[in-house]
């Protein structure tokens, strides 16, 4: 069995792997919860890019997810 600690609310997951409650962003491991509320965070700046380019989106996921990190909540 494999426990891994999520990064952003310090949340062990117990088992994730199986029973796919983990997930990665940039070089971080995040639970559902907190991968459900970056994403709602994020939405609103991405509807306001014009023209939206795949360089923008990944510097600003990595930049979130750092924050995140560094508050400990999304």
């Amino acid at each position: 069995m494999v426990t891994i600690t999520c990064d952003i609310c310090k949340k062990k997951m117990d088992n994730p792997i199986n029973d796919r409650t983990f997930f990665r962003y940039a070089e971080t491991s995040i639970c559902e919860p907190c991968k459900d509320n970056l994403e709602l965070n994020v939405r609103t700046q991405i509807r306001g890019k014009d023209p939206f380019t795949i360089d923008w989106y990944e510097k600003m996921m990595k930049d979130a997810c750092g924050k995140a990190c560094q508050k400990g909540k999304v």
